[in-house]
């Protein structure tokens, strides 16, 4: 069982991650794990979920994660991709340009970088250099890696924190680890595939903004705009968990969520949602 902060309610909850007894068994046996992070496993699964026979998936898979379908559009699925990246009845956007607000729903911890840019993710330590191929990373001292992971109940559609202009985009290969506990051992910010954009935010100044793939997760979707405002759709996840990892300085982050994160437990979050505030 995960423990987790909901915000709107005040309280702590706990749920169970889908599959985490297969996962488990899988991350104990390394052959079928080398096998099952691979890409090309990745590639059939993605394949397999395009096509119409996948939507056999669906009913099972919307009951055994408690998933309330009255907050989507009614549509038609042709496929199990089709019903992964449904899309919200509404979604609303923290209209304060001094508010940073969560690109997606998800659950958020935060974790502060020091400054020798070392961050410590449950138990691991990182170097923000391990994770990103850019210059001048010095100017993320004491800034915060904010880690949104996407369970497979979420809205897989994540948006544009702020209006501004990307600076550099890259895409690094790599495995399929899943985001969740089971993989607590690995380095998956570093050796899961990922892609990442450096852009300069007309309210939070030069951010790192990157998508981590995860088991069986088909592709990452990015629609590699120039410019974007606040609220724009960036991209989406296709079928499986993944997460999206924020790097951003001169920003509080809300006391809940920092509270919360020094205890290891995750905050819900929805897209849009304020979660900080620029610093003056």
């Amino acid at each position: 069982m995960t423990k987790l902060y909901n915000r709107k309610t005040k309280s702590y909850v706990e749920t169970e991650q889908y599959g985490n007894n297969a996962l488990i068994k899988l991350y104990r046996n390394k052959f079928l794990l080398s096998i099952a992070t691979s890409k090309i496993v990745s590639d059939i699964y993605g394949l397999f979920t395009k096509t119409k026979v996948s939507k056999i998936m669906i009913k099972k898979f919307i009951k055994a994660n408690n998933i309330d379908m009255t907050r989507f559009k009614k549509e038609k699925y042709n496929s199990f991709n089709d019903f992964f990246i449904r899309n919200l009845n509404k979604i609303n956007i923290d209209k304060n340009n001094n508010h940073l607000i969560s690109p997606c729903d998800s659950k958020l911890i935060a974790y502060k970088i020091d400054n020798n840019l070392n961050v410590n993710i449950k138990g691991i330590k990182y170097t923000i250099d391990e994770l990103f191929d850019h210059e001048h990373l010095e100017k993320y001292e004491n800034g915060y890696m904010l880690v949104f992971r996407l369970s497979v109940d979420d809205y897989h559609r994540f948006c544009y924190i702020d209006n501004g202009e990307k600076i550099k985009k890259n895409t690094i290969k790599g495995k399929y680890h899943t985001v969740s506990y089971p993989s607590s051992k690995y380095k998956i910010y570093k050796d899961n595939h990922r892609e990442y954009t450096i852009m300069n935010t007309h309210n939070f100044g030069e951010i790192i903004y990157m998508e981590v793939g995860a088991l069986l997760i088909g592709k990452i979707v990015n629609y590699d705009l120039d410019t974007f405002k606040r609220g724009e759709e960036k991209g989406y996840f296709l079928p499986g968990g993944s997460t999206i990892v924020l790097i951003v300085n001169n920003v509080k982050i809300d006391d809940d969520i920092l509270k919360n994160s020094k205890k290891k437990i995750e905050t819900i979050v929805n897209i849009g949602e304020k979660i900080g505030i620029k610093q003056k």
